[in-house]
């Protein structure tokens, strides 16, 4: 149903090939964030698009199917431009994509990428295509809203903990399979986190790296119990189903998560688990991770801690900060980028490592947010017209945070890694002491640049 690439736009798009100048042959957009909540963004995402959305050819029976509709739907259709994509290009769109290397932080009111097309008879292409090629905005912002809880945790972990470079891979997972739209989304997104982190149970995530980053296992998982493998043994056997989690799984060196709330939290904590099964754990070699699931998230984690600090005591570590025996914390109900710093601000007051504790991240990491996040556009900045380039710009008096940039824009750097948005003419120099941060990534429909995860994680961190 959403395999031709000529409907993979907005209704209106159809229509604007009889809304330019005449005598056009060039279009320049670019794609950028107007603000929002953070000052940097991560750039990641295109090329999964490229990948997936533009690799396929068009052809004469996607063209079929996209006249009749529009037909139908009451809007006009480019047919002839269209044809002229599958006799004279082999379906391959005639586009430029320029982009910044995926993982790279940039400030924004930048711009991240341009397109251009390269056959001047597909002016219209350009534009068309915003619709597509805007949806980058998702996995961007994800990978932004996961970098900064990044720098968050980060920065507790190398206060308090002799380990930070090791735990932080694995101190905020993804649980938001569930809570998107589409496994398309669940894929992206869940993607896009794994920019920053190694520990999600989002295996479309997994999935998505192999097909479109040429990264064999992109994310790690441990065992771990749900409410209804809990609360199946019924409230009176509650100690027995932890029993067999530690039994099934409590290995040497291994990690096991059992939530612990499906009745009364603080009693599994210190009669159960810091009880009757404390020697068991401590005997079995594995970590037992923890997970509350209800309450308020600051005031749980404070008290879960404590009690697994009083029942299976805690070493002081070379910060002066205390490490749970045995034990372990993963917090995943009421998570967001602002409660995990409360929550790590109140345990390291009460003297606790942040290395005691994970993060589980499902809603608010992948799908409390939209376009409006970051404020992205996709906005024309040149045409080309009776064969000179002309400044294409908008500038609503109502909205002068919506003023777009002009001319055929680069995206420059320095040596000190600053970054500024230009207009170059065709063929210009760029001035001495600047760079060129973007690079040619798809023409004409081949993929010039492919990167790997692993490449894209090592430009997230700087």
């Amino acid at each position: 149903m959403f395999d031709n690439l000529v409907l993979n736009t907005d209704s209106y798009k159809a229509s604007h090939w009889l809304q330019y100048p005449p005598a056009t042959t060039g279009a320049f957009s670019y794609v950028e964030s107007r603000g929002g909540r953070y000052d940097r963004t991560v750039f990641f995402g295109l090329q999964a698009i490229l990948k997936s959305q533009l690799a396929k050819p068009v052809t004469h029976a996607m063209i079929d199917e996209a006249a009749a509709l529009l037909a139908a739907h009451g809007e006009p259709f480019n047919e002839a431009g269209w044809r002229r994509i599958v006799d004279v290009h082999g379906g391959r769109l005639p586009v430029r994509i320029r982009a910044v290397p995926e993982g790279t932080v940039v400030p924004t009111h930048q711009a991240l990428m341009t397109i251009e097309n390269t056959d001047p008879e597909c002016y219209w292409l350009p534009s068309y295509l915003e619709t597509l090629l805007l949806r980058v905005w998702y996995p961007v912002t994800v990978a932004t809203i996961s970098w900064h809880v990044k720098q968050t945790i980060k920065a507790t972990l190398e206060k308090t903990s002799d380990n930070a470079a090791t735990e932080l891979p694995f101190k905020l997972h993804d649980f938001g399979a569930r809570g998107v739209s589409s496994q398309e989304s669940a894929a992206l997104g869940g993607l896009a986190h794994l920019v920053n982190f190694m520990g999600s149970d989002t295996l479309s995530a997994v999935l998505a790296g192999r097909a479109w980053y040429n990264e064999p296992m992109a994310a790690f998982s441990i065992p771990a119990a749900e409410h209804s493998t809990v609360t199946s043994w019924g409230r009176p056997n509650e100690v027995e189903a932890y029993r067999n989690m530690l039994a099934r799984f409590g290995k040497p060196g291994a990690l096991f998560s059992v939530v612990s709330d499906s009745y009364d939290l603080f009693h599994a904590v210190r009669t159960l688990w810091g009880g009757e099964l404390k020697q068991a754990v401590i005997d079995s070699g594995a970590t037992l991770v923890v997970r509350p699931d209800s309450g308020d998230p600051v005031t749980v984690v404070a008290e879960t801690l404590k009690i697994l600090d009083e029942t299976f005591g805690s070493t002081i570590n070379g910060k002066g900060y205390k490490v749970l025996n045995h034990v372990r914390v993963i917090q995943g109900d009421g998570v967001n980028p602002t409660s995990i710093a409360a929550i790590l601000d109140r345990i390291v007051a009460d003297g606790f490592s942040a290395e005691n504790l994970a993060f589980g991240m499902g809603g608010g990491l992948l799908q409390q947010l939209d376009r409006d996040t970051q404020k992205f556009a996709l906005k024309c900045s040149a045409a080309k017209v009776d064969g000179q380039w002309i400044d294409v710009s908008k500038n609503p008096a109502t909205d002068p945070g919506k003023r777009s940039k002009a001319g055929r824009l680069a995206l420059l750097v320095d040596g000190a890694g600053t970054y500024r948005t230009v207009a170059l003419a065709e063929g210009q120099a760029i001035e001495p002491g600047w760079r060129d941060a973007m690079a040619t990534v798809w023409e004409n429909g081949q993929l010039l640049v492919d990167q790997t995860l692993a490449q894209v994680r090592a430009r997230s961190e700087g």
